[in-house]
């Protein structure tokens, strides 16, 4: 989490292609979370987020800077569209819900760093209980003799199993037939406890073992669940995970044009529209929401909110939810120079991907440079003509250029297939001149 905001930026710039505004906002406000966390628990305590509104069209980077920032800084993140919450009182899901998700991917990446740290300890488990399973140990009457030549034989088959000269070899196992795990983060946390009593029910029915006959080879990967369960302290990671979420939890929260409501609205449609900014507020603000896994405060969660805004203006919001969010940032739309970076400049680009996909199959992909010029020209066309979808047409126009080469792609194994200017012009220029076939095909 100890980089300053040009690293940051500079790590962004590999995978979105200009928005230099919402990268600088974006780092500033991790930057600050860091300097905070240095800090002493009284200010601390003080210094509270300065959430982000993210303004601009579909398409132009807006989810990818938040969901590439969560992956590099491996933060608890999550991504949720404000269209699908619903005020109290109404049928769907409550705003509590969102933070119980934090909770469970904040305890997924403590438990997988836990297992990290102690693969170790997990891999000699499952090569320990392996092993036991192909060589049954003596009992207790044995020789001396017998034990030293079974300890020899003890070494020689776990390094068959480490090589994976065992894999084929079938051995019995023995786990529970029925594993029950509940995770419904909708629920309040009275019936989530329910749900707890009924899993511990299953447990108590489930004390009988199931035998079943694998390879070692599967062996290998059902005793990772079981090590993992056996070796790492669950309390611990719930605990530390519970911490993580409130300090450094990142909520990306889509749509929110979605919920808002325009002053040109006279049947104000959907009264629970402003219902849910109003249930919002508090989690926004700062609150206590209790979790099956403990309590956890909202106020240090870093809150990015994101909409178009085509249809209503960030000022449709209610006001109070709007002062929740200081930092507005609004992000160009993309013009045919900057799909041509995006196809070009990207890590893992669009390109790449298909040269990648179609190499399996033998068939070597090349695009021209010209080629690509005109991709770029011609989706920033389509998104003029119809609706501006940003860097999503480029997914159309190429799956549209490529369909055919990709479905032969098996007869023409070991050859190279070059992807010119007049290929991409003869497969697009009708369908993009052509106000009816671009709405309906790209």
């Amino acid at each position: 989490m100890n980089l300053t905001p040009k690293e940051i930026v500079k790590y962004l710039d590999k995978y979105v292609i200009s928005q230099k505004e919402a990268k600088k906002t974006i780092a500033l406000a991790l930057r600050t979370r860091y300097r905070r966390m240095q800090l002493s628990p009284e200010l601390q305590d003080e210094i509270m987020p300065k959430n982000i509104l993210m303004i601009g069209s579909t398409g132009v980077g807006k989810t990818e800077i938040s969901r590439r920032l969560a992956k590099m800084m491996k933060v608890p993140f999550i991504k949720v569209e404000a269209s699908k919450y619903t005020e109290v009182g109404f049928v769907g899901r409550d705003v509590e819900s969102m933070i119980r998700d934090l909770v469970i991917n904040s305890i997924s990446i403590v438990k997988a760093e836990k297992e990290e740290e102690n693969k170790e300890k997990m891999e000699n488990y499952i090569i320990n209980k392996i092993v036991e399973k192909l060589l049954p140990p003596l009992p207790d009457s044995a020789s001396e003799s017998k034990k030293d030549d079974y300890q020899r034989l003890l070494i020689v088959m776990e390094k068959r199993v480490i090589n994976g000269e065992m894999d084929d070899k079938i051995i019995e196992l023995e786990f529970d037939k029925i594993q029950v795990e509940f995770n419904d983060t909708n629920l309040p946390p009275e019936m989530a406890k329910v749900q707890e009593s009924f899993s511990k029910i299953f447990e108590t029915m489930n004390k009988e073992d199931n035998k079943k006959e694998v390879t070692v080879k599967d062996a290998k990967s059902i005793l990772k669940l079981e090590a993992s369960n056996k070796l790492l302290d669950m309390t611990n990671i719930n605990t530390q995970a519970l911490i993580r979420a409130q300090n450094g939890g990142i909520i990306f929260l889509d749509e929110i044009d979605k919920i808002a409501i325009s002053a040109k609205s006279q049947g104000r449609n959907d009264p629970s529209k402003e219902g849910v900014q109003r249930d919002l507020l508090p989690i926004v603000e700062g609150s206590s929401v209790t979790t099956k896994y403990g309590v956890i405060n909202t106020d240090h969660i870093l809150f990015i909110a994101a909409g178009a805004f085509h249809l209503t203006k960030p000022s449709d919001l209610i006001p109070e939810l709007q002062g929740r969010f200081p930092l507005r940032v609004e992000l160009e739309s993309l013009t045919e120079e900057t799909l041509y970076k995006i196809l070009t400049q990207t890590e893992n680009s669009l390109l790449k991907q298909y040269e990648a996909l179609l190499s399996v199959e033998g068939l070597k992909l090349v695009f021209e440079d010209e080629a690509i010029r005109a991709i770029a020209n011609l989706a920033f066309k389509a998104n003029e003509i119809t609706e501006d979808i940003g860097a999503r047409r480029l997914h159309t126009v190429l799956e549209k250029i490529l369909e055919d080469i990709s479905f032969n792609a098996d007869e023409h194994s070991g050859e190279e297939f070059i992807i010119d200017a007049k290929l991409v012009h003869d497969k697009l220029d009708m369908v993009v001149d052509d106000d009816d076939l671009s709405r309906y095909i790209l």
